[in-house]
């Protein structure tokens, strides 16, 4: 038997504080994967049991069913467990209220998007789903093809604008660096040719803050799912697992309402670049070396490869001493401290989270969690041993064969790495890596 809305929840899992069939939808979110319902979902589901209304989210998958058949047997609902060394905490999200499959149902997401209800649209789509080039302009091409957004988005903002409806706040869930104002200028390059009559329009009246996200999700397995079952007594497919600990730091600055998410844990603030790049070189910088180095130590999961002694000091040197001087911390963000609970949250014992899983896109994530640290010691002059030594396991990762290479540039970073000059033709002058950097200026 499947959760659903009918099933009695047994007294240790907590369930929604608010009537579900009373909450209009005020969020179409795009990219509902695990991150995304463990971590904004939650964030609107306690909004909306502090008292807010009207924030439901409709999911919005832009290829695959598969969340769509996890959630929609089930009237959206679906479990988040929060493990710690003390035991799971599991409790019910009813924020989500319907899951759409965009090449299936197109009109019906064009639709949601552009209804008077909606004000947010949000993205969890990673690094590769903007679709940006080598320079970091938008792909048009690839822009206007049935796995992209940004077609779904003008065709709704066009829509809304014919309609004489307000504008939207698009807000990027991701660990995109710089992440609003990037998914602003994609956005403005895209109406500017399919939807020019908008463009003006979406630069008035529409706001793309900047985000910075943080909760370890891992990939949910059976035998995660097996667990929830013998609480609930019935069968979650759509089950998360994560970690206690979630941040969320959001510009203030948004086209219309929003959810008072600031009232629930997260933080509305003026400036997002100091805890967006403490988290990206620091966390993530962090995350991709333990993925490399740990795999080729034989380690499957972060909290083994952090305990790993021959690991630990290099990743350690890595945030503390090589990441944390180049990041200007805002007032009350102690880097030191950062660094001290990150290694705590790596060590979770009761949080599997696969190397693999991290070692994804390296070649979408190397150059903000890696190289733009690397730069700022160049430039005084200054090295990075423990950046210079993961990116050695890069390579060797790239060369090894017993892992796949789950990137969009798999077949030029397999060949490059294959040479003698490896180095070069991936960090060199006129290497594949430099258009990373080229990116942020």
């Amino acid at each position: 038997m499947r959760l659903s809305a009918q099933t009695a929840l047994p007294a240790a899992v907590r369930a929604p504080a608010y009537d579900r069939r009373r909450q209009a939808a005020g969020i179409v979110h795009f990219g509902i994967g695990a991150f995304h319902r463990a971590h904004q979902a939650v964030y609107t589901d306690d909004a909306m049991g502090a008292g807010d209304r009207d924030w439901g989210i409709v999911g919005v998958s832009l290829r695959s069913g598969d969340v769509a058949a996890q959630l929609g047997p089930q009237d959206g609902l679906y479990t988040v467990s929060s493990r710690t060394a003390a035991g799971p905490e599991i409790r019910l999200i009813g924020a989500v209220q319907r899951v759409l499959v965009a090449a299936q149902e197109p009109q019906a997401v064009i639709d949601v998007l552009a209804a008077p209800t909606t004000h947010i649209i949000s993205f969890t789509v990673t690094e590769k789903g903007y679709l940006r080039t080598a320079d970091g302009q938008l792909n048009l091409d690839a822009a206007k093809g049935p796995s992209s957004f940004y077609r779904f988005v003008g065709a709704a903002l066009a829509a809304r604008k014919a309609a004489g409806l307000p504008g939207l706040t698009l807000l990027s869930c991701d660990n995109l660096a710089n992440n609003g104002a990037v998914l602003r200028a994609l956005m403005r390059q895209y109406l500017a040719t399919d939807h020019p009559d908008v463009a003006l329009w979406f630069d008035a009246t529409c706001r793309c803050p900047a985000t910075m996200i943080d909760r370890i999700v891992p990939a949910t397995t059976d035998a995660d799912r097996a667990a929830v079952e013998a609480v609930l007594g019935v069968r979650d497919e759509g089950a998360v697992v994560t970690e206690a600990f979630s941040q969320w730091v959001i510009e203030d600055d948004f086209a219309g309402p929003r959810p008072r998410w600031d009232t629930v844990g997260a933080e509305f603030v003026a400036d997002v670049a100091p805890y967006e790049t403490a988290k990206l070189r620091m966390l993530n910088g962090a995350h991709s070396a333990l993925a490399y180095i740990g795999l080729l130590a034989g380690h499957e999961h972060v909290h083994r490869a952090v305990a790993d002694p021959a690991i630990r000091p290099l990743v350690e040197r890595l945030m503390r001493e090589e990441a944390a001087p180049t990041i200007d911390a805002a007032p009350g963000q102690d880097l030191n401290a950062y660094a001290d609970a990150l290694l705590d949250r790596f060590a979770n014992p009761a949080l599997d989270h696969r190397l693999i899983q991290i070692a994804m896109d390296g070649s979408q994530k190397i150059p903000q969690r890696w190289l733009e640290t690397r730069a700022w010691h160049q430039r005084r002059g200054g090295t990075c041993p423990s950046i210079e030594y993961a990116i050695d396991a890069w390579i060797a990762f790239l060369n090894d064969g017993r892992w796949p290479i789950d990137d969009p540039r798999a077949d030029a970073l397999r060949a490059a790495a294959a040479q003698p000059d490896a180095r070069n033709r991936l960090f060199g002058p006129e290497g594949l890596m430099q258009y990373g950097l080229a990116r942020r200026g």
